[in-house]
C-alpha cells in the first residue's frame, strides 16, 4: 500500500458493504457497546443513500478499490440548523497512525464550513482515546451531556467546536 494509491473521495453506492464492515469491525476491536451506537444505526448498511442531501457529505479512504475508512458531516438531528455532526468516523488498522484520520477530519471540518455550519458536534466512546485526543487538539470542547437526538445513548463523550 503506497500513499499514491490512496485517495479520500465522496462515497459511492458500491462502497456500502466495505464501509459497513470497517465500521462494525472497529466496534468489536475496541469493545464498544453495539446497542445505542452507530453499530445499530439504520443508515450504517446504506451509507451512500444516507448522505445524499445538500447539507451532508460522507467521505471514504479508497486504496485501489479497498475502502479503509470513512467519516461524514450531517445536520445534528433535532437541534439547531447551523450545527452539524461529524458522524461515523472509523478506520481500518491498515491506515491508522499514518495521518489519514487527521486528513479526513480536516476535510470534514472544511466541508462543514463550506456547507454553512457554525458549529460542529461529535459523539464518541471513551475507548477511542486516540481519536478524542485528536478532537481536543482541533479545539473541540467537552460537553456534560448529549445534544440532539442521535440515538447513541451508549456514547459517553460529547464535544463541540465553533467553526
Amino acid at each position: 500500500m503506497s500513499k499514491d494509491t490512496i485517495v479520500i473521495r465522496e462515497i459511492r453506492h458500491e462502497d456500502n458493504e466495505q464501509i459497513e464492515q470497517v465500521i462494525r469491525d472497529c466496534f468489536h476491536e475496541f469493545k464498544i457497546p453495539l446497542e445505542g451506537t452507530a453499530y445499530t444505526d439504520e443508515e450504517t448498511p446504506r451509507m451512500f443513500e444516507s448522505y445524499q442531501n445538500n447539507n451532508d457529505v460522507y467521505y471514504v479512504i479508497d486504496n485501489n478499490g479497498e475502502i479503509l475508512g470513512g467519516a461524514g458531516i450531517k445536520p445534528l438531528k433535532d437541534f439547531e440548523a447551523d450545527i452539524c455532526e461529524i458522524q461515523k468516523m472509523y478506520f481500518s488498522p491498515k491506515v491508522r497512525g499514518k495521518g489519514y484520520g487527521k486528513l479526513m477530519f480536516e476535510k470534514c471540518l472544511q466541508s462543514a464550513e463550506e456547507l454553512g455550519y457554525k458549529k460542529c458536534y461529535l459523539e464518541s466512546a471513551s475507548q477511542l482515546k486516540a481519536a478524542i485526543h485528536i478532537y481536543e487538539n482541533y479545539g473541540f470542547k467537552h460537553l456534560k451531556e448529549a445534544l440532539g437526538s442521535t440515538g447513541h445513548y451508549s456514547c459517553g463523550v460529547w464535544m463541540i467546536k465553533d467553526l
